[in-house]
């Protein structure tokens, strides 16, 4: 017997609910009928994946199976959906993503300009940050991607795009904003300062004693708004609140956000894609 996608489905939506029966009602299905899924992937496994027949707690090799199941199903699904999308859009579909401070200004130039060059060809747009960008490129997903570094993918053509400058960002009313001297990495380490992932991918850690660490960037966002906190941001972020946060260069901060196109030379539509990128090119991002 080998190992069918229907199988994962039913365990990790058993897995999930941690009972049988509202995973079936999840599932449309019967209770018996995700009873046998589950029951043929463990007989397949040779090992059972809950501790219990009440399936309220996993076994390690069921917590290992789930995390597994979980990333083949959402990489079926969104092999299905593009399928479907493709199949609703005779002119083809571009696929772009890009990160959160490049995607406001370059998603309404991209649109403007399909509409009015390929008006029959549909667009898909992601905002995400850059290892998520790399990581679409890659599965084939996404045809144009906006993100920071260089690094040499597969069958990706990279080309730098621009440059941003590292410093303070907060509200325009933060006192360390209106401050006249100069600021450095003292004033931010003393400060309620929150880090987050992408100045410590370029090294930049100034100490913050809040300790509290921001992943998203819309939350990041949300949280300088409040005029409470500060964080170390490439300059270009300011766009995405303009005349709510304000940027301040801080000495002992060098570095530079290389940001960089990334084109997928596997992509359905590789003359729009590279008309595409002629356009984007032209932006002032």
């Amino acid at each position: 017997m080998t190992i069918k996608i229907d199988m994962l489905r039913c365990f990790s939506a058993v897995a999930e609910a941690g009972h049988l029966s509202d995973a079936a009602a999840r599932l449309g299905r019967s209770p018996s009928a995700v009873s046998v899924m589950v029951k043929q992937l463990e007989e397949h496994l040779g090992a059972p994946l809950f501790e219990s027949d009440r399936k309220s707690r996993l076994t390690p090799l069921g917590a290992e199976v789930f995390e597994l199941a979980r990333a083949q199903l959402a990489q079926f699904d969104e092999a299905v959906n593009a399928m479907e999308r493709s199949a609703r859009a005779p002119g083809g579909i571009v696929r772009i993503a890009a990160v959160p401070s490049a995607a406001g200004a370059l998603f309404d130039e991209v649109l403007t300009y399909l509409q009015s060059h390929y008006p029959q060809v549909q667009v898909e747009l992601r905002d995400a940050d850059s290892q998520a960008v790399l990581e679409a490129l890659v599965r084939g997903v996404v045809d144009i991607g906006v993100a920071s570094g260089q690094p040499t993918l597969n069958q990706i053509h990279q080309e730098p795009l621009f440059q941003d400058k590292f410093g303070m960002v907060a509200h325009v009313d933060h006192p360390l904003m209106v401050r006249a001297e100069p600021l450095d990495l003292r004033d931010l380490a003393n400060a309620p300062c929150l880090h987050n992932d992408l100045a410590r991918q370029h090294g930049i850690d100034p100490g913050a004693r809040s300790g509290a660490t921001v992943h998203n960037t819309l939350s990041l966002i949300a949280l300088l708004r409040t005029g409470k906190w500060v964080t170390v941001l490439p300059e270009s972020v300011v766009r995405l609140a303009p005349g709510v946060l304000g940027f301040r260069p801080v000495t002992g901060l060098s570095q530079q956000r290389e940001v960089s196109l990334f084109l997928n030379q596997r992509a359905p539509l590789p003359d729009v894609v590279a008309d595409l990128a002629n356009r984007i090119r032209q932006i002032h991002l």
